[in-house]
């Protein structure tokens, strides 16, 4: 993108991060609590930790002058970030906002800590298969560790600068399982509610939407919940939509999953092709078998409607809708 033949003034960015510098944190605390002779933080620990930090840097580094700023919401962060991004654009109050996420948990203390909560997958003999979604076996999430961005703006424009349009943002949920700090609502309420109001924002019925990149953790209540939720307000038409976890592939980005699944989702509708649920031999008898999760390889159907989902510890829960661009 050139930034130099565009208002800069109207162009935000809205980036976001679960938990932000982590791995930051513990090399700095270390090192000063082992330098008995001059213990000291590096000059830049603070603004490497503060999860605003990429948006700002952002901003920044291509003079972007528009909102500025940064959604903590556990994993449905960028996801947040992105319904955010598509209300400020829908509002009027920018033309152009980058969108995403990004996290880098693969560290002593995020491991740590995630183990301790049971979260993580402890299938470490088979670590490759061990994310497996949907799965009678599935025993907890496998960290991954990355970033993924989007580029949102009006029609008015994109046309304008003629970009490549992959596809719509029409609607977007955000509501609470008001239930657990770390647990998802045993019937799914956040999730279900969550799909609900971005459908009904997007001005469509259940019965259109074609795909579901799950939130899809592998966890064994998260993955229930989530299905619940799924059969619920699809109950009419479910065994007729996919559904996909790609977190089997990808790994658990925790802030920046949003992101990613976000990408993968838009490339669904554009491309027309649903990504594989992998690693995932017998789906748990507790998952209605008329549900198409899609296992083992990607396959080809007309995506017209999609969600992305995801959830958050403290009850966050987020999708967002995506239609097919037919200008």
């Amino acid at each position: 993108m050139n930034f130099d033949k565009l208002d800069t003034d109207r162009i935000g960015v809205i980036f976001s991060s679960g938990i932000g510098g982590f791995e930051t944190i513990e090399k700095d605390i270390i090192a000063f609590s082992q330098n008995e002779f001059n213990p000291r933080f590096s000059p830049f620990f603070i603004t490497k930790i503060i999860a605003n930090s990429v948006a700002g840097y952002l901003s920044i580094k291509y003079g972007l002058r528009g909102v500025n700023t940064c959604t903590v919401t556990a994993c449905s962060s960028s996801t947040n970030g992105l319904i955010q991004a598509f209300n400020y654009i829908k509002w009027g109050k920018a033309a152009i906002i980058i969108s995403g996420g990004s996290e880098a948990p693969i560290n002593q203390s995020a491991v740590g800590g995630f183990n301790v909560m049971k979260a993580l997958s402890t299938n470490n003999e088979n670590y490759k298969t061990a994310s497996r979604p949907f799965d009678i076996s599935r025993d907890g999430f496998v960290l991954g560790e990355g970033a993924g961005a989007l580029v949102l703006e009006s029609l008015e424009s994109a046309l304008k600068r003629n970009a490549k349009i992959y596809a719509e943002i029409i609607g977007g949920g955000e509501t609470s399982d008001a239930y657990h700090i770390t647990s998802t609502h045993p019937e799914g309420k956040g999730a279900y509610l969550a799909m609900k109001e971005a459908i009904r924002e997007g001005q469509i019925t259940p019965d259109d939407i074609d795909y579901i990149n799950a939130h899809a953790t592998s966890t064994g209540s998260g993955d229930l919940s989530e299905t619940k939720a799924i059969e619920t307000i699809f109950k009419d038409n479910f065994e007729n939509i996919s559904i996909s976890g790609t977190k089997s592939m990808t790994g658990h980005l925790l802030g920046g999953t949003g992101a990613i699944e976000a990408i993968a989702t838009c490339l669904s509708v554009y491309t027309n092709l649903i990504p594989p649920t992998i690693n995932t031999p017998i789906i748990d008898e507790a998952i209605s078998s008329e549900l198409n999760l899609n296992l083992g390889k990607k396959t080809t159907k007309i995506v017209d409607y999609a969600l992305s989902n995801t959830f958050g510890f403290g009850g966050h829960c987020a999708s967002v809708l995506l239609k097919k661009y037919n200008g």
